[in-house]
C-alpha cells in the first residue's frame, strides 16, 4: 500500500517499501526540496491530471552507462554528418514543452502537466535540471530534459520531431564527461536496444545516495 505523503513533512519512505509496481507515496507537493529528496533516493513523481501527486521507486531500475552504449552504424552515420547541432541548457522551457506535447503510443494525455512543468524549470532555473538539444539549423527538432545527481543523470522525457534527433541527444548524454550513469526509469524496448538494462532498486538507491547533489552547469556546447 502506498504511504500517504503528510505536506508539512519533508520525508520518505524508504525505496524498498514501494509496491510491486513501483508506487511508493501518494501526496505533498512539487517543491524544489521535496523533488531533490526523491531524486537523491531513487523517487521521482509521475502522475496524469486525474490522480494526485504519485512518487515511485520501482523494485528494477533502467539504467544505461557508457560502457554499455550500442550505437548502431546508421546512427554513427548521423553523427559524423553535419546536419544536426547540439546544444546544452540553451531551450529548457521548450524541451519541456515539446516533451509535454509529444504524442506518444498508448498514451492519450500527457504526465508533464503545467504544474510538473513549473516544477522542473525552477529546478532548472536552479541549475539542478538539465536539457540537451538538437538543431537543424535554427529549428528545434529533438532533445531530452532531467536532473543532475552527482555523476547520475535522471532523465524525465525526450521528443523528436525529426528521426534519430532524439537518439542522438541521448547518446551524447550517455557520453559526457561526467556521467558515470543515466537513469531511464522504466523498461523500454527501444533503450534497451541501445544497452540499456536493469538493476535491483538496492543498486541504484546505494549508489545515487553517494552522490553529492549540487547545482552543476552543463558544458556549453556552441
Amino acid at each position: 500500500m502506498a504511504f500517504l505523503l503528510d505536506p508539512a513533512t519533508l520525508a520518505f519512505p524508504h525505496p524498498r517499501l514501494a509496491d510491486e509496481d513501483g508506487l511508493l507515496a501518494v501526496g505533498a507537493d512539487l517543491s524544489v526540496e521535496r523533488l531533490l529528496l526523491a531524486y537523491q533516493n531513487g523517487i521521482f513523481p509521475w502522475y496524469d491530471e486525474d490522480s494526485p501527486i504519485l512518487w515511485y521507486a520501482p523494485r528494477e531500475r533502467f539504467v544505461i552507462s557508457r560502457a554499455d552504449m550500442r550505437i548502431s552504424k546508421s546512427m554513427k552515420q548521423v553523427m559524423r554528418g553535419k546536419k544536426f547541432r547540439i546544444t546544452h541548457d540553451q531551450a529548457f522551457e521548450a524541451v519541456i514543452q515539446a516533451c509535454a506535447n509529444s504524442k506518444r503510443a498508448g498514451q492519450s494525455g500527457t504526465w508533464i502537466l503545467p504544474e510538473m512543468q513549473a516544477a522542473y524549470l525552477q529546478l532548472h532555473q536552479l541549475g539542478y535540471a538539465h536539457s540537451i538539444e538538437v538543431w537543424d539549423g535554427d529549428a528545434l527538432v529533438g532533445g531530452l530534459y532531467g536532473i543532475q545527481v552527482g555523476a547520475v543523470f535522471c532523465g524525465e522525457s525526450m521528443f523528436s520531431t525529426q528521426a534519430n534527433s532524439s537518439k542522438l541527444a541521448f547518446i551524447h548524454l550517455v557520453q559526457l564527461e561526467g556521467i558515470a550513469l543515466v537513469d531511464c526509469q522504466i523498461h523500454s524496448e527501444h533503450l534497451a536496444s541501445m544497452g540499456a538494462k536493469l538493476i535491483a532498486q538496492e543498486d541504484f538507491t546505494s549508489f545515487i545516495q553517494n552522490q553529492h547533489l549540487q547545482a552543476y552547469e552543463f558544458p556549453r556546447l556552441l
